[in-house]
């Protein structure tokens, strides 16, 4: 039995699904990777602000070191915001990532399916290719052996007699 349209339909939905179950993974993790770099520029302004402050106070400048000040609390707060951006992110990478092996299974599962009755009819086919040329041989050497018969000359009967017959003259 051939493999059916309904089982070819199947693989090619589970293998668009799988597709886009990996989109959606790409995007989570660009997402997540965005989120990290933006608290990694937050660290570095941190940072900045640090420094800042601490070159104000080996200067004596009371503007540096405000902005230094300033500085270091804008990236506590935007690092504040992004923390629970960022696990939100993680946890969604995660379920993405789940979803995306179990669609990869499912279509795997499928593939495997088509694949165990593609090799089910092959074999099906061979077997039939080789029982039609057993049928053809053995009723070649039948034909063979009817025919071998009917051409093979019949042997003589030995005379009861005991002596040849007699050779006429003329």
């Amino acid at each position: 039995m051939a493999v059916s349209r309904a089982l070819q339909r199947l693989l090619r939905i589970r293998f668009l699904e799988e597709e886009q179950s990996r989109l959606a993974l790409e995007s989570a993790l660009a997402e997540l990777w965005r989120l990290e770099h933006a608290l990694e520029g937050s660290d570095a302004r941190d940072r900045r602000g640090r420094c800042l402050v601490e070159a104000s106070a080996r200067s004596g400048e009371l503007p540096d070191r405000l902005a230094g000040l300033e500085e270091s609390r804008a990236a506590a707060r935007v690092a504040a915001l992004l923390a629970p951006r960022i696990a939100s992110a993680e946890a969604e990478v995660v379920d993405l990532r789940q979803e995306f092996l179990d669609k990869r299974i499912e279509r795997r599962q499928a593939d495997t399916l088509i694949r165990e009755t593609e090799d089910r009819d092959a074999i099906d086919t061979r077997r039939r290719g080789q029982q039609a040329l057993d049928d053809w041989y053995g009723s070649g050497l039948r034909r063979a052996a009817v025919q071998g018969e009917a051409e093979r000359p019949v042997p003589a009967r030995p005379s009861t007699e005991g002596s040849a017959p007699a050779e006429e003259e003329t």
